[in-house]
């Protein structure tokens, strides 16, 4: 693997920018795409959530644009509103921390169009957004497709599905023949494979091997309960381990509401992201619980795709997924940049058998603990098996969970 970002072609302020959110090697899709990327290649990149994909792309897109001018330059894609903002948050900060004047602004959909219309008029060097917004604001002449130069479609095989692929061509049209087009996604389908091939010329397939080992930093644990019983184990979960930072999984969108209002009874300071709510609330919901001000996410697999935030400490499973794949997915944001992190999973007695499933296929220990006085203990017995929290002391390792 390349040990530094120097031998790939970067610039020596993005370095330094990188360096100042302590990130100084690439990782594997990084030291792979970014020279494909910086020679203008259509790419079709495959890499484990988490491993750094979106920095993959911005660090080419960041040095091939040309500053000194006011147009609009590169187009980025993604299936959410969470992804969109989280994007573009990347975007501003590696501008501020490398001191390129790279502009950006976040087009989504069901807001006021009249806003959007005037950020626009700034003419941003990055159009960060949703499909159908962006092609809406193309067809309005408010956004100049014909200065665009490169376009990526973030979570590739969700853009392309049949419900997306045709608005996704829509925006593709709009632009000259020989810009540049990236797709990277998590896990890449064979149909999405060949829908993004057919939109490139001479695509650069990078496929990252999926590392089905988990993130050692990360310990996992489950506790048993009744279906009926499960919201009550985690109000005394939270209580008991006061996480400055957790996000609760459910299998179901719909649910998510639900859940939420349920632990903020419980007087549970916690948000959730579900398909219904307004732009406005989703927002909300991810600048609270960036910030702090906000302990607990609730959301569904799908609403919190691509979603990378820091200093999460604790996953709490409240439904389980039946693919192992989604549960490394899952547990997959916590224990990031060399923190420790925890994985906690409330079954039921039926449930047990995909806890078997996860240890069997993804090769790990998955402990069955109970709640005693405050922190977790083996099953009938009082003696504390672990500290309240992982990220209070930076000491606690995966070994103080067994």
């Amino acid at each position: 693997m390349t040990t530094s970002f120097d031998i790939l072609g970067l610039n020596a302020n993005l370095i330094e920018g990188l360096k100042k959110e302590e990130i100084t090697e690439p990782t594997d899709i990084q030291a792979k795409v970014i020279p494909l990327a910086l020679e203008n290649k259509d790419i079709i990149g495959e890499s484990q959530t988490g491993s750094g994909k979106t920095l993959a792309y911005l660090l080419p897109i960041f040095q091939k644009v040309d500053s000194s001018k006011r147009e609009m330059q590169a187009i980025i894609l993604a299936p959410t509103h969470e992804l969109v903002m989280q994007i573009d948050r990347q975007i501003k900060l590696l501008a501020d921390n490398s001191g390129i004047p790279v502009t950006s602004t976040a087009i989504i959909g069901e807001v006021n169009v009249k806003r959007q219309v005037e950020k626009l008029k700034e003419k941003p060097h990055i159009i960060v957004g949703s499909t159908g917004r962006i092609f809406e604001l193309i067809k309005m002449k408010k956004i100049s497709a014909h200065t665009v130069k490169t376009i990526v479609i973030d979570e590739g095989d969700r853009l392309l599905d049949r419900n997306n692929l045709s608005k996704v061509k829509d925006v593709i049209k709009t632009t000259m023949r020989d810009r540049q087009l990236m797709v990277f996604s998590a896990t890449i389908k064979e149909e999405t494979l060949k829908e993004a091939k057919a939109l490139m010329k001479d695509a650069e397939i990078i496929k990252v091997a999926d590392k089905t080992s988990v993130n050692p930093n990360i310990s996992h644990i489950y506790l048993a309960a009744e279906q009926r019983d499960k919201i009550e184990v985690l109000r005394k979960l939270v209580a008991a381990i006061s996480p400055e930072r957790a996000i609760v999984f459910i299998n179901k969108s719909e649910e998510t509401q639900l859940t939420t209002l349920k632990l903020q009874h419980h007087n549970i300071a916690a948000h959730g992201i579900f398909g219904n709510a307004s732009k406005e609330d989703r927002k909300k919901a991810m600048e609270g619980f960036i910030s702090g001000k906000i302990q607990i996410l609730v959301a569904s697999d799908i609403a919190a795709r691509g979603l990378d935030i820091k200093d999460v400490n604790y996953i709490f499973n409240l439904d389980l997924p039946e693919d192992p794949k989604e549960y490394l997915h899952r547990v997959g944001r916590t224990g990031r940049a060399g923190k420790y992190g925890c994985a906690v999973s409330v079954v039921t007695e039926k449930e047990l058998s995909l806890i078997k499933k996860y240890e069997r296929e993804l090769d790990i220990e998955i402990q069955h603990k109970d709640i005693y006085k405050g922190t977790f203990v083996d099953p009938r017995k009082a003696k504390p098996a672990v500290k309240k929290d992982v990220n209070k002391n930076s000491d606690v390792k995966k070994k103080k969970f067994k």
